[in-house]
């Protein structure tokens, strides 16, 4: 015989109200279902139904239910056998009322807001529901101290209903018969939209491009419709509609239907918002918003949409970097803003310099560029160079920028030589970047006598490192970096040469790669630039970081950012130092108060004319009219060092005197007195502002599949620890793999015998 069944009214998303009176307690707002119960019902199968109704996981989902009688305490089931006490108690009862709570974190995604289903009912007020892992609560102890506890949907009640609105939204998006659409389009959006608030899905029976049909994917169902153009009107009407659903009331998730233009749609305010806005953020963010679920591929795709919406196209921002350039040069006169393409008119190069950057680049900064690249990771891919300078406050200056296809040496040579026409300089330049033999050649052809070529530290450390790679310890290659930071930073051959020795006591082979790699190019007892003890070209990072923050973006977006980036530092530092009240910037008058204080330790001795000799902890010479010292750090770094501030103090004169015009607060205000003015309607140009003579195509290139690299490797970290065998003490193999231990002769029988029995010997 079967058995009886009852109906279990399945409540979330509500509260517990206490009657001051008796202590009772009663549950308020959130939204039921109706569920079917007998003996044979498992826990499992009973969590899944009631899962598929609210929407949400059954991981960490908590049933309980009153005892006959007692409203005053919750009995949790949390076994099989718990579901069929439950069922016994109310065997007498037509129907048993059971409330779903769900834990923080483990939440459905969005309330199904309409009950046009026959087996569900729903309650529109918002509600606190308690998530407590008990087996039994008192509603004394449930109610003792206010709680933020979440409802089924994961959150507070208190924001519940900014929750739902999303989905309530839409609610109305389908009226009914005689509703007007402006487009099929904006029919079948308002139809997508009306399916996801009423909790169902539907396909077409007729998709053309005069009437669309539509009916409820349950099979059975009576909900349809049907719309279909007004004559003689480009306007779209529902002719035919049947609002009522038959169907057994499942909630089917609408999630398939969600296509990359549509989730554009739904997304693009937030990533005006936050345009780093990630696609593991969006998913959860349209799952807890919408209940509809997305895998990350799908989140990244409608985020690229939803940037096509906002900013155009990738494709259609190459073609109006001609548009662009333009507005550069109208907008900042001065500037240099220079687009080529192929011959087959795909992208090919950019060139960007705006004149606040070369007026303050010549006027106030260093004759020091360092040079670098990264990779961008936009859809078309590409390669930013930059050249950046430094001001007297040590700090980055950006001067000028590019975008190719690619890195190659033809590029640089092109960019380089731009760079020189829109920077002429009455001296020669120090230029820190990579050693490869592209850059050092376009250098020299396009330069001349005119630079000089530093070659950057964190390169050449790191091609040591890879040079070296199995033939030393882990250990011996970090030390020999130590010893390479340490012979560049060497203030004098002298120094330089320990240095190398002590290279030399650690790997002879090492000695010679140091000696093979051009040191006058990279050690400042050789080189005969000025790098004010900047070695690496990675001084620019903070430049890069923002090329990081926007690179995804189509190219016109993330140059006008970057323009906008350096528009702001520009007036901050202007600002900021217009509050200074020093003769030499904040940074380099520390640096030459710490020189100050040591300088008093030490002893004069006049020696003829303007050479003096200074005595301390060594004995150096000073040449005050030379601006020269023999431990050559007033050369390096362009500051008095103590033993010339010594000989200052001795003579009455003030090394503010000697110190490089760069670094005085005036060269300061001069880099930053120029502005970078705004570029009106670059979002939106006006019709025929783009020249259809000139259009632009991305280049061939795409993105390649995988994680990009975002992080630059520093010099001591490229130093990782090789695998090294514990029999002959070899380096890339352990002792298994050591083939000098483990090689023998298989065809000596004796030794296979040999080793056999030493096998079975240890065997025993």
């Amino acid at each position: 015989m079967a058995s009886k069944k009852i109906i279990a009214i399945c409540q979330s998303g509500g509260e517990f109200v206490t009657n001051n009176e008796d202590g009772s307690l009663t549950y308020v707002g959130g939204e039921a279902y109706a569920l079917d119960l007998d003996n044979q019902t498992l826990l499992n199968d009973f969590k899944q139904e009631v899962a598929e109704n609210f929407e949400c996981g059954t991981n960490g989902m908590t049933i309980k239910y009153f005892l006959p009688g007692n409203k005053k305490t919750l009995i949790t089931i949390s076994k099989d056998k718990d579901l069929k006490r439950m069922i016994n108690f109310f065997k007498d009862s037509e129907q048993v009322e059971v409330f779903i709570i769900a834990e923080e974190g483990v939440a459905r995604s969005t309330p199904n807001v309409t009950a046009s289903r026959s087996s569900r009912t729903n309650v529109s007020e918002p509600a606190h529901t308690p998530a407590m892992p008990v087996d039994m609560i008192h509603s004394d102890d449930l109610f003792q101290a206010p709680l933020e506890i979440s409802p089924l949907g994961g959150y507070p009640s208190s924001n519940d209903e900014k929750h739902r609105k999303a989905a309530m939204q839409w609610e109305n998006a389908i009226t009914g018969v005689g509703q007007r659409f402006n487009s099929f389009t904006e029919f079948r959006e308002a139809l997508h939209k009306y399916s996801i608030a009423h909790g169902f899905t539907y396909k077409y029976k007729k998709n053309e491009s005069r009437r669309v049909t539509a009916k409820c994917k349950s099979e059975g169902c009576a909900w349809s419709i049907y719309a279909s153009k007004l004559p003689t009107t480009e306007l779209i009407c529902i002719k035919t509609m049947n609002p009522k659903h038959t169907c057994d009331g499942a909630a089917v998730k609408a999630g398939y239907r969600s296509t990359r233009g549509w989730m554009g749609n739904i997304i693009k305010e937030k990533l005006k918002v936050a345009p780093n806005y990630k696609p593991k953020d969006i998913a959860n963010d349209i799952e807890r918003e919408y209940g509809i679920q997305l895998n990350y591929s799908q989140a990244r795709r409608a985020k690229e949409k939803a940037r096509e919406q906002l900013q155009g196209s990738y494709r259609e921002a190459y073609s109006q970097l001609p548009l662009l350039c333009e507005k550069i040069r109208e907008t900042n006169p001065g500037s240099v803003a220079i687009v080529v393409a192929k011959e087959d008119s795909s992208f090919h190069r950019l060139f960007i310099s705006f004149h606040a950057s070369i007026s303050g680049f010549r006027q106030g900064c260093r004759p020091l560029l360092f040079l670098d690249s990264t990779v961008l990771y936009a859809k078309y891919q590409g390669t930013l160079f930059a050249a950046v300078g430094v001001d007297g406050n040590d700090g980055v200056f950006p001067l000028a920028f590019a975008v190719v296809d690619e890195e190659t040496n033809d590029n640089w040579h092109w960019f380089l030589s731009e760079l020189k026409s829109a920077v002429p300089m009455s001296c020669p330049i120090t230029f820190v970047c990579d050693f490869q033999r592209g850059i050092s050649e376009s250098l020299h052809d396009i330069f001349n006598e005119e630079c000089h070529h530093g070659y950057c530290l964190r390169y050449l450390a790191e091609k040591l490192n890879n040079d070296l790679q199995g033939q030393f310890s882990h250990e011996a290659r970090r030390l020999m970096i130590q010893d390479l930071y340490t012979a560049a930073c060497a203030p004098t051959p002298e120094s330089f040469e320990r240095c190398a020795e002590n290279i030399r006591a650690i790997s002879p082979d090492a000695y010679d790669w140091v000696t093979r790699s051009e040191p006058e190019h990279w050690a400042n007892a050789l080189f005969g630039g000025a790098r004010y003890g900047l070695l690496t070209s990675n001084f620019g990072q903070p430049f890069y970081d923002w090329v990081m923050e926007v690179n995804e973006l189509p190219i016109t977006q993330m140059v006008d950012v970057l323009r906008g980036k350096i528009m702001e530092l520009i007036y901050t530092r202007r600002v900021e130092s217009s509050q200074w009240d020093t003769r030499l910037t904040p940074l380099m008058e520390e640096k030459l108060q710490s020189e100050t204080t040591k300088a008093r330790l030490l002893h004069v001795i006049p020696s003829h004319g303007s050479t003096f000799e200074v005595r301390g902890e060594s004995v150096d010479v000073v040449d005050i009219d030379q601006w020269d010292c023999s431990c050559k750090g007033w050369q390096l770094y362009g500051m008095p060092c103590c033993h010339a501030i010594a000989v200052f103090e001795g003579i009455g004169r003030s090394p503010y005197d000697y110190c490089a015009r760069y670094f005085t607060t005036e060269s300061y205000h001069v880099t930053y007195v120029e502005s970078i003015n705004p570029i009106p309607n670059l979002e939106n140009p006006a019709n025929g502002e783009v020249d259809v003579a000139v259009i632009i195509t991305p280049p061939p290139s795409k993105r390649p599949p995988g994680r990009p690299k975002l992080k630059k490797v520093d010099a001591f970290d490229i130093v990782k620890r090789q695998m090294q065998c514990s029999k002959c003490k070899g380096l890339g193999h352990n002792k298994k793999t050591c083939g000098k231990v483990n090689k023998f002769d298989e065809s000596d029988p004796l030794l296979l015998a040999g080793l056999v029995t030493e096998d079975l010997e240890g065997t025993e």
